[in-house]
């Protein structure tokens, strides 16, 4: 298992620690603190901010618990999220269309397949709509979006080699624990800053991982 998001929600093991059977890796997304964190910066970058779209695909089960844990956030920095429902790449135009309408003052797109897949696509409509907004991996921020923030995929993929390693030395996957991120890649795009008008605190960028100027 590489970077499923949630393995004991959606039945793959029976808990972390433990995980039983044939399965074991490295989790994508269990600490939802996560998205309490990107929620944070978005609101250093813009301190006005009060409403928050947040892009997310229902079709997948474990992005409901990613809208519950930024909804359950957001109260406690006084933001009201509006989830914005995407199924297929055909709506990305309409919901992004929809937050400008509703005087959405940021997006957040989360880490879902559906969006990793059109990375530019996406980066472009928030440009167009300038809207700033968080993403949950670097390759967004690399591509031109504002910011982004989430588990490092090199750092889980050596990981996860470690784990084959081991299983091929004769380790049972079952006797092995689920691993959950413990780094995460912060990147700030500060050409797309410039364009938004945005001033970045300096706090946050001595905080980045990359700074793209």
């Amino acid at each position: 298992m590489f970077e499923t998001a949630d393995p004991v929600g959606s039945n793959l093991v029976s808990n972390l620690a433990r995980p039983g059977g044939n399965i074991t890796g490295v989790a994508q997304l269990v600490d939802t603190d996560l998205f309490g964190k990107q929620l944070e910066m978005l609101k250093e970058i813009v301190p006005k901010l009060s409403r928050v779209g947040l892009l997310f695909n229902p079709a997948n089960p474990v992005q409901w618990t990613v809208l519950r844990s930024t909804q359950v956030a957001a109260q406690v920095l006084g933001v009201t999220v509006q989830p914005l429902s995407v199924r297929n790449p055909g709506e990305f135009e309409r919901e992004v269309a929809t937050a400008t309408r509703n005087r959405i003052g940021a997006l957040i797109v989360t880490r879902d397949n559906i969006f990793v897949g059109h990375i530019g696509r996406l980066v472009d409509l928030a440009a167009q709509h300038r809207l700033p907004t968080m993403y949950g991996s670097r390759a967004f921020a690399n591509a031109g979006g504002l910011i982004a923030y989430g588990p490092s995929p090199a750092d889980s993929a050596r990981r996860a080699a470690v784990y084959v390693d081991k299983i091929l030395k004769g380790a049972k996957p079952g006797d092995l624990p689920v691993e959950q991120p413990t780094r995460y890649d912060l990147v700030i795009n500060l050409k797309t800053a410039k364009a938004l008008g945005l001033t970045i605190p300096p706090s946050l960028l001595q905080r980045a991982d990359q700074v793209i100027e």
